[in-house]
């Protein structure tokens, strides 16, 4: 692994602001806000736009989302949200619970990773099990520990979106394979920002929203679909998906057959000019800098952020436990409510979720930035 130097001339980042809150919304790269611009402005001459167009694209953000993730690109569908992503897999499995089964969620867990598995509860009559937060940040204990023959179905992180803790999955893979649950992985705060080894951990799906590390511009989400579900039941049935689609002249021929892989779970208008070229830029850049290294890279920069927060009394999530590229930190008497304005006011740009300070910095952050993020809580603790 190797650590990337600063980044900052990719992005559109004032030199004299710190930027810090990427688990929030990462910004694009001015490569890609280029893409969209010329994307969304080909609508203005349609002539131009070729059958072909309605699919390259999509195909291009596929090939991309595998070389940067390992995964064939087959197994990728292009979705326009993670709550999208999750109800697909939900309408899939909703055949296999039963009133016997039982599902297991994180406590706090962001609501597109609860509310659809919720819903499947309410509908199958399957019992929804809420894991509560532990109270030393181990998580994956306590996911083992709630697992029983019954669990039928296991919406899983990579980490813990209010803070970063980060959760065993290759144990709790081991463990779901001994009950014979589903396994089902929300990684928005995790993918494109840590590795994972998709094919060890063999999901039967998983999610990530585009907006987040994925460098992507709204709108636009990865879906994941294990081959053995390439013949289930899409969300809905856009012809986009169906074989030979590309074939304007013979759509009145209804065709039964789907296009090959995970294509089927994919939107309707999935070939959006205005939003996929930014993600095809985005996904190309991840997979030439590497997720390893810039895991390593974050790694790095949250080491030195939890540094200057020491002198303050906060407590970071230890690092044993915590993902790379977000740091959650807890302060003794909770966190002060002037504490993010009066940061913001000195161009400091962080989160608190729950009763962590969150800080998710990306490639663009300089030595400046930490500069200016020790001297902003040197004003805010006067």
């Amino acid at each position: 692994m190797a650590i990337i130097p600063s980044q900052r001339h990719l992005f559109d980042i004032p030199a004299d602001l710190a930027y810090l809150n990427c688990s929030y919304n990462t910004p694009l790269l001015v490569k890609a806000g280029k893409a969209l611009v010329e994307g969304a402005l080909s609508k203005c001459r349609p002539w131009e736009r070729k059958p072909n167009h309605f699919f390259d694209d999509a195909e291009a953000f596929r090939a991309a989302a595998g070389r940067a993730f390992g995964v064939s690109a087959d197994n990728i569908a292009v979705t326009p949200s993670a709550s999208y992503g999750a109800s697909t897999a939900a309408r899939i499995l909703e055949e296999h619970l039963t009133d016997d089964h039982e599902i297991i969620v994180l406590d706090e867990a962001f609501p597109s990773n609860y509310l659809p598995w919720q819903r499947l509860g309410q509908v199958t009559g399957a019992k929804f099990v809420v894991v509560p937060t532990p109270s030393d940040f181990d998580w994956t204990q306590a996911v083992l520990d709630r697992i029983t023959p019954k669990t039928k179905l296991l919406a899983l992180p990579n980490c813990h979106w209010t803070n970063g803790t980060l959760l065993d999955l290759d144990r709790i893979a081991e463990a779901a394979r001994s009950v014979g649950s589903y396994f089902i992985l929300e990684v928005t705060q995790s993918l494109g920002a840590k590795p994972i080894d998709i094919d060890t951990l063999k999901p039967d799906f998983l999610i990530s929203a585009g907006y987040k590390w994925l460098l992507c511009p709204y709108g636009l989400s990865l879906f994941y679909a294990d081959p053995k579900w390439h013949e289930a039941r899409p969300l809905e049935e856009t012809w986009l998906s169906r074989a030979e689609a590309d074939v304007f002249e013979n759509l009145i021929k209804y065709n039964d057959q789907y296009q090959l892989g995970a294509r089927r779970f994919e939107m309707g208008q999935k070939n959006i000019p205005s939003v996929l070229p930014g993600g095809v830029v985005a996904l190309e850049q991840i997979a030439e800098w590497g997720v390893a290294n810039i895991a390593e890279t974050l790694e790095g920069i949250n080491d030195r952020i939890a540094a200057i927060l020491e002198p303050y009394g906060f407590v970071p999530v230890s690092k044993e436990v915590r993902s790379p590229n977000i740091l959650g930190a807890g302060l003794e008497g909770g966190i002060p409510e002037t504490l993010l304005p009066t940061l913001a006011e000195r161009k400091v740009y962080l989160s608190r979720r729950g009763n962590s300070l969150r800080f998710a910095p990306y490639l663009h952050v300089t030595d400046n930035d930490l500069d200016r993020l020790s001297e902003a809580l040197k004003a805010a603790f006067r």
